[in-house]
């Protein structure tokens, strides 16, 4: 149903079947705060659904359920489909990366007392949002010898967290006279890390001996390590009603999480199914694990040489035969900021996934454009399985814009459009969405995949 408000029709099963699944869903994200364990719990849940790891498998044949995980960081599942390869793939495209702030390769020092660690914020975050916030540090750290530790330290209760300073606002007129950009520069989003020292040692000294001791690793161990900074808190249902969930990196995890569910579900399909889960997306989609890497299509060349074709051109028909959804987030009208909006181009919560035609900024720059053939398409199947979905642009002409994956894919031309949930407060500490957008989502990439 288009543009029409998910709850006017919704009876009891309803909402009962949109809550269930925003309860799995906040499991998944307090999870899945970075890339890798997002990784992770995407092949746990795969397995349990019999996916097979596409590199164990000799040949394939439809209903094969697969997986392949790309450098921990990426990974792709098929769904095997009746029809030739050759025939295109339905498939669905989101990123599991967010907004953050990372480690420098020679992250501590120590400054009148304290050790911090220095950071360098990835994406586009309004810096001044982060300070003041309780953080986690997660991610890994490979020792010289090849050693793997995984850290996770603030998200268990009984952790310390961790944060970045401000100036008391006794002192802050010079600071709150700036720009919002210059409030808070980003060499300052150095994370505070201990205050305590021993009699003999200094406070770096005695952090260096703690690290030791408690982790077995030394200062240059930092160099081979990924370590995240990424708000500490766990998802939280929002709103008197509880119809909202907060939390942070609904950017793009509110797009892969249902993503994920809905080629779960998948049993015999007519075309290929496939979901692919991007890193990198944040920074231009760029490096080994980015939509821009080869992974993506040497997976699909793979999966054409186990069903014994190996023809070059195969490739190239599998791939400009295919439909695709970007599932990526888009901005919701924030009714505090509504004048950033045109409103009868807007995303509203509860009205379901919200469809873009293009993204880009200002005069379409870096958009995918999608034909108005595909997008009938896409309205006959949305109708016909009575999903609720709206179309909407990312705010006024020329007040910004942003980018997702959709070009990216596009360029094998096949046919791409923007399909996600509509996010308050994006790319900050805590961002919120609608429970029911986030249910209508996994109920039009279903539709999608069985089309």
């Amino acid at each position: 149903m288009f543009n029409t408000n998910i709850y006017i029709d919704a009876d009891e099963k309803k909402v009962n079947e949109i809550n269930a699944f925003s309860e799995d869903y906040k499991a998944f994200l307090g999870n899945a705060k970075i890339e890798r364990q997002a990784v992770k719990e995407v092949v746990k849940l795969a397995k349990e659904k019999g996916f097979k790891d596409l590199s164990d498998a000799t040949t394939i044949k439809a209903g094969d359920k697969l997986y392949k995980v790309n450098k921990n960081k990426n990974v792709i599942l098929f769904v095997v489909g009746k029809k030739p390869i050759t025939s295109g793939l339905r498939i669905l495209g989101a990123h599991i990366d967010s907004p953050r702030l990372d480690l420098k390769m020679q992250p501590l020092y120590e400054d009148n007392g304290f050790t911090l660690l220095d950071t360098h914020y990835y994406g586009g975050i309004k810096k001044y949002q982060w300070v003041t916030t309780p953080l986690s540090i997660i991610g890994v750290i490979y020792k010289k010898n090849g050693e793997k530790l995984e850290v996770s330290i603030g998200e268990d209760e009984n952790d310390p967290v961790f944060g970045i300073g401000d100036l008391l606002i006794h002192l802050a007129s010079s600071q709150m006279s700036k720009e919002a950009s210059k409030v808070v520069e980003g060499e300052d989003l150095d994370v505070t890390f201990s205050s305590r020292r021993s009699k003999d040692k200094d406070v770096k000294e005695y952090i260096v001996d703690l690290l030791k001791e408690k982790y077995d690793i030394t200062l240059d161990d930092f160099i081979s390590a990924e370590l995240e900074v990424v708000p500490s808190m766990k998802p939280r249902d929002y709103g008197i009603d509880r119809s909202m969930i907060a939390g942070y990196g609904h950017d793009d995890k509110v797009c892969a999480y249902p993503s994920v569910r809905a080629i779960l579900d998948m049993k015999i399909v007519e075309y290929t199914s496939c979901v692919i889960l991007t890193d990198k997306e944040e920074i231009g989609s760029v490096g080994a694990t980015g939509a821009h890497s080869q992974f993506f299509e040497n997976s699909v060349a793979e999966l054409l040489i186990k069903s014994n074709d190996n023809n070059y051109y195969s490739l190239k028909q599998a791939l400009e035969n295919s439909k695709m959804l970007s599932c990526d987030v888009t901005g919701a009208l924030d009714p505090l900021y509504s004048s950033a909006s045109d409103k009868k181009n807007a995303s509203y919560f509860n009205k379901g996934i919200s469809f873009e035609k293009y993204t880009g900024a200002r005069g379409k720059s870096q958009a995918n454009d999608s034909n108005a053939e595909y997008i009938s398409f896409i309205r006959k199947v949305m109708d016909e399985n009575n999903i609720y979905y709206q179309f909407a642009e990312l705010g006024k002409v020329d007040k910004g814009g942003g980018g997702t994956i959709a070009y990216i894919l596009a360029k094998y031309n096949m046919d791409v459009i923007d399909a996600g949930v509509p996010v308050l407060n994006m790319h900050a500490p805590m961002e919120i969405i609608a429970k029911a957008d986030l249910y209508e989502a996994y109920l039009a990439y279903k539709a999608f995949l069985n089309s």
